[in-house]
């Protein structure tokens, strides 16, 4: 495989295509240089009819749409892009009327690097006329499952995974961050010091795979709790950190009811921790906690983010990830072992919250039977799941 080639991402071309087919505005939803705007033209370049884009990142477009949005956007037709659109978040009021319009003429994709700004203004003015599309960093099925671990340590980003080089994928990484911090999130309209998030940031990945403690964090830091959560939670809102919820539910047992956090990319985690082979992480203290994570988010990749959970009670039964699915509890635990084998604590979480199934993931080769409803399955064999459980 010509790592240099385009990959393309059919399962969210596909996903924007329908959306487009079935409401008036699709929102591409991810965090920076994850590949919204290269799908956008995919889905532009094959469209049947008339397309416009407008860029938000250009300060002439920005300003030009904001004078006269209504009479701009109402004239369109066929296909209408609006990019990095959290930057005039008033055009979701502009935008109401328009779709609501029995004459309307085009349909609107809008691309968002932060979900603050954009989920809050669509769930007031476009409930109903909205369907969203997860944009994440590469799945194990776009690149290749031969390709895992090269996956695992630089990430999902396309530039940083198709860097030529270990070196080249550091130079990317630098930048990137230093864009983040210094451009990215000011044009997002927040303040926040770049060098106290950045050492925010820093910091949160050797807390990465925990359970949110602002005051540990806090303290570290020498801010108030409060000041740590907002630096999560604006790191959360630009989809560079995710917040797993806890599952609660009346077990009558001592649960666990702060999230975990975790850095949603592998390759930011490694280069935050200033790794930059493989070599290196298999020494790192937090090397379980980097193939947690990873796994995670590409098993969210294969079977959506919604309504995914982790469990916990004080006595240390935990379980690192529940999804509802098809009316059936999975539950999931992800463990970097050549040879996974059960323990106390699946038996007990798999009373606990009725589990249909627990998959132990790991990132061998081999599936294989562990105990009643308790399997090993390889990591590049996470898509296969719902095909033999589910519907």
């Amino acid at each position: 495989m010509d790592l240099q080639q385009y990959i393309r991402r059919n399962e969210l071309l596909d996903a924007v295509r329908q959306g487009l087919s079935e409401a008036p505005v699709v929102a591409l939803l991810g965090a920076r240089q994850v590949g919204k705007t290269t799908l956008a033209q995919e889905v532009a370049s094959n469209w049947r009819g008339p397309t416009t884009v407008f860029d938000l990142e250009v300060a002439a477009v920005r300003e030009a749409l904001s004078q006269t949005p209504e009479t701009t956007l109402r004239e369109r037709e066929g296909l209408v892009v609006i990019d990095e659109v959290q930057r005039l978040p008033a055009l979701f009021e502009t935008l109401r009327p328009i779709c609501d319009d029995r004459s309307r003429r085009a349909v609107y994709l809008l691309l968002g690097s932060a979900s603050w700004d954009l989920i809050k203004g669509v769930s007031e003015t476009l409930a109903g006329r909205v369907q969203f599309v997860d944009v994440g960093g590469f799945a194990l099925a776009e690149t290749g499952t031969e390709h895992q671990d090269r996956l695992w340590m630089r990430g999902g980003f396309p530039r940083a995974w198709l860097a030529p080089s270990a070196a080249a994928w550091v130079r990317w990484m630098e930048s990137f961050t230093r864009t983040f911090l210094e451009r990215d999130i000011p044009g997002f309209g927040l303040r926040a010091p770049p060098d106290a998030l950045g050492r925010f940031w820093r910091m949160l990945a050797h807390y990465h795979g925990q359970v949110w403690n602002a005051a540990e964090l806090a303290r570290s830091m020498d801010v108030s709790p409060r000041q740590a959560n907002r630096y999560r939670d604006l790191l959360a809102g630009a989809f560079m950190v995710r917040m797993l919820p806890p599952w609660i539910e009346n077990v009558g047992k001592r649960i666990v009811k702060s999230p975990k956090v975790y850095l949603r990319d592998s390759g930011i985690l490694h280069f935050l921790l200033g790794l930059e082979e493989l070599a290196e992480l298999r020494l790192h203290p937090r090397y379980g906690a980097s193939w947690e994570s990873f796994a995670l988010e590409q098993t969210l990749l294969a079977h959506g983010q919604r309504q995914a959970y982790f469990y916990a009670t004080q006595r240390g039964a935990e379980l690192d990830l529940l999804l509802l699915r098809h009316g059936q509890r999975w539950g999931f635990e992800f463990k970097c072992t050549d040879a996974p084998r059960t323990t106390k604590s699946m038996h007990i979480v798999t009373e606990d919250l009725g589990l249909h199934h627990l998959w132990v993931i790991y990132p061998g080769d081999l599936a294989y039977a562990l105990a009643e409803n308790i399997s090993a399955l390889p990591l590049k064999q996470i898509g296969t799941i719902s095909a033999v459980f589910g519907r």
